[in-house]
């Protein structure tokens, strides 16, 4: 993908919520109280405290709900935003906006009750929101003939396929061994590694360049097209055969060839800004996760579960959430600089990867990390969405 146009989209006199005047504002929103709220729910049935009338046991619907619910709510948030910019056309908003919520909502909702409602209207209320989006941001980009961003739509129509293949598992008419769930990882992830490759060495470029700190990040070239040349083929290999030693080599290539990527774009030099290291953390845990995942096939490892989680609840989490802050800030007219309460939030996120990390090679430690873990996470995005809610709720200048 390209940088976004420099021209601003075009305006048109808005009178509606604030809350639904761009698309980050709302989904960005319900991206954090799900991150809470999803995973209060997902630790108390795992534990056994209480049970959702889901028709999915508690793991699963814990994992399909930080995928499908927090991370796809803050997918949609970025691309509605981002495509406004890319193409100089109004934003989504008003009632497109609000009905997209509202399928998220009820998404989140058929999913809770799937035992109620039946797994087959559950499956089409839940698949609603992403086909929506999908058609929406299809649209945009076909209407403002911005080809150059046409993988963020494939990238959306392969999740929205995933979670069909889910869809299909749940229904009990096939059995993918669970290569839907990995599949659907695989393709958030490779928006991670696509979106950063652009935002990271630019921000910090940005960040560095004021302040006359000598080398500057490489720009997104040749090396990065090798590193996602071999990582996303890496990734569908994993997802289809997990356990192969094959792929196990090619994931180990993965890791080091993206911990190279990362090391050419000088985060070590961004320690005082928080909204700028907060990215190359981030990112890291992308290498981590990649060779957790390959020792695990290369050396028949204890479980999947480290490196599953250094790329979910690391990687993911921490972009979605260092992502989420800055477009906040940025989008708000605020100074693009994190405050002592993001930063804690983003050291509270990656402490929670680290410990459920750790604990999934740990017999001994698993309960307490998990619950140390859960409880990192939480307030991490408690704290989040405690301080960027508000912003999101005011209109453009209002403090």
């Amino acid at each position: 993908m390209q940088k976004a146009r420099t021209s601003r989209p075009r305006t048109r006199a808005y009178k509606g919520p604030a809350l639904f005047s761009a698309g980050f504002r709302p989904l960005f929103l319900l991206a954090g109280i799900w991150a809470v709220v999803g995973l209060v729910l997902s630790v108390g049935t795992i534990a056994g405290a209480f049970a959702l009338p889901s028709v999915l046991d508690p793991v699963s619907w814990h994992v399909h709900e930080m995928i499908f619910g927090c991370v796809a709510a803050a997918i949609g948030g970025f691309v509605l935003t981002a495509t406004a910019n890319w193409t100089g056309r109004l934003p989504v908003r008003g009632p497109p906006l609000i009905a997209l919520c509202v399928l998220w909502v009820g998404g989140r909702l058929a999913m809770a009750t799937s035992a109620i409602i039946g797994p087959l209207p559950a499956a089409l209320i839940e698949l609603s929101y992403l086909a929506a989006l999908t058609a929406l941001a299809g649209r945009e980009i076909i209407a403002g003939r911005n080809w150059r961003n046409a993988p963020i739509i494939v990238i959306l129509v392969v999740l929205l396929a995933t979670d069909i293949l889910w869809q299909i598992e749940i229904l009990e008419l096939a059995d993918f061994d669970g290569a839907a769930r990995r599949l659907a990882i695989a393709a958030v992830l490779t928006l991670v590694m696509l979106i950063g490759g652009r935002v990271i060495p630019s921000f910090t470029r940005n960040w560095l360049a004021k302040r006359d700190a000598g080398r500057l990040p490489a720009a997104f070239g040749w090396f990065d097209k090798i590193v996602l040349a071999v990582t996303v083929p890496s990734l569908i290999g994993w997802a289809v055969a997990p356990e192969e030693p094959v792929i196990g080599g090619v994931l180990l290539l993965a890791g080091v060839l993206n911990l190279a990527r990362l090391m050419r774009w000088r985060g070590h030099r961004t320690a005082s800004e928080a909204l700028v290291w907060v990215l190359h953390v981030g990112y890291l845990w992308i290498p981590v996760g990649l060779i957790l995942l390959a020792a695990n096939a290369l050396m028949d490892g204890p479980s999947q579960a480290g490196g599953i989680h250094a790329l979910t609840a690391g990687a993911i989490a921490t972009m979605i959430l260092a992502v989420m802050s800055r477009a906040t800030l940025g989008h708000t007219g605020r100074e693009l600089h994190a405050g002592p309460g993001l930063a804690i939030a983003y050291v509270l996120v990656g402490a929670g990867a680290l410990a459920r990390v750790i604990g999934a090679y740990g017999d001994a430690l698993y309960q307490p990390l998990l619950i140390a873990g859960a409880l990192a996470w939480v307030l991490g995005f408690a704290l989040f969405t405690a301080i960027c809610g508000p912003m999101m709720l005011m209109r453009p200048g209002r403090k």
